[in-house]
């Protein structure tokens, strides 16, 4: 009887050790798999498929393209404007060209190849966007994007300087067009940053 005990407990730890030998070895072949996948992931991140593109003269638009980069993980771009640099002499130029579609920019246009949407963002100049996001639009190939326009502005816009950015997003050749946009407020009583993030977020594009 004893020594059938003692066979059977063989046995039972026989099998245990062999259970315990195969989990680990899979368990092994399993994670040597994943490491290397992750290593191949690590090394080839999948590139975003948004740009977020702007252009900002005070900054305000500028936070809303960071923060729209971060939440749509995307490729974020700016565009400069030497003309409309901060100081009197910029500001002049910005009221006399603020209705205006033409500007020198840098860079003049970037490949927007494998990208499916594109933000564009500005700040309102006498209540349209101002001019290199304009120009930025003329000099790109926007065939099947999705693309929505962004603004920040103290006062508002016009619609109907909304509406002509549209037909030249569609010109050049996008698939669809939205607009989101946030009045931060007139100097000396804007609204906080994080308070504009919110707003921004709580908004759908139209």
């Amino acid at each position: 009887m004893i020594k059938w005990l003692f066979l059977l407990s063989l046995f039972t730890a026989m099998c245990l050790f062999a259970l315990a030998f195969a989990v680990t070895r899979i368990e092994n072949v399993q994670h040597a798999q994943n490491r290397e996948q992750m290593i191949k992931n690590a090394a080839h991140p999948l590139k975003p498929k948004t740009a977020v593109i702007y252009f900002s003269r005070s900054g305000n638009t500028g936070i809303l393209a960071q923060h729209i980069a971060h939440s749509e993980n995307a490729d974020l771009f700016e565009i400069d404007a030497e003309d409309y640099a901060l100081g009197i002499p910029g500001w002049m130029s910005a009221l006399k060209d603020a209705r205006n579609h033409v500007a020198k920019i840098s860079p003049t246009r970037i490949n927007l190849n494998g990208y499916d949407k594109v933000y564009l963002g500005a700040p309102i100049w006498l209540y349209s966007p101002a001019p290199p996001i304009w120009q930025f639009v003329q000099n790109a190939d926007l065939t099947e994007k999705d693309v929505i326009l962004f603004n920040s502005f103290n006062s508002k816009f016009e619609q109907r300087f909304i509406d002509d950015f549209a037909l030249l997003v569609q010109a050049k050749g996008a698939k669809s067009f939205a607009h989101q946009y946030i009045k931060r407020g007139r100097m000396g009583s804007q609204i906080s940053t994080e308070q504009m993030l919110a707003d921004f977020d709580s908004q759908q594009p139209k």
